[in-house]
């Protein structure tokens, strides 16, 4: 899969992707997160339909831990919610965000 490079993700629309996926990873690492902030992010340029990220979340702020979240965003007419695909977790905010 070849993503564009990482951009911050302070004010770009991808980082309330990030929010909108946080109850679909808390669910399946059966886990909450006080702390849910979108770093950055990467995307994957020219895709009919979908729209797929890579991005890094902040989930702590008393250390630098972050998970990694593979999101797909549908394309259509209807506004659809981000699904959360596959996650990595005991990520810090200097491990790279690479495709996986």
């Amino acid at each position: 899969m070849v993503l564009q490079l990482p951009q911050p993700a302070t004010h770009h629309p991808h980082s309330s992707n990030s929010s909108k996926v946080k109850p679909q990873l808390e669910k399946k690492v059966d886990k909450t997160y006080p702390v849910f902030v979108a770093k950055k992010y990467r995307y994957r340029k020219n895709i009919v339909g979908a729209r797929h990220y890579v991005l890094k979340v902040s989930v702590s702020n008393s250390t630098d831990e972050c998970v990694h979240l593979y999101v797909v965003q549908m394309v259509i007419a209807t506004p659809v919610d981000p699904e959360l695909k596959k996650y990595q977790l005991n990520k810090t905010k200097d491990d790279p965000l690479e495709p996986f």
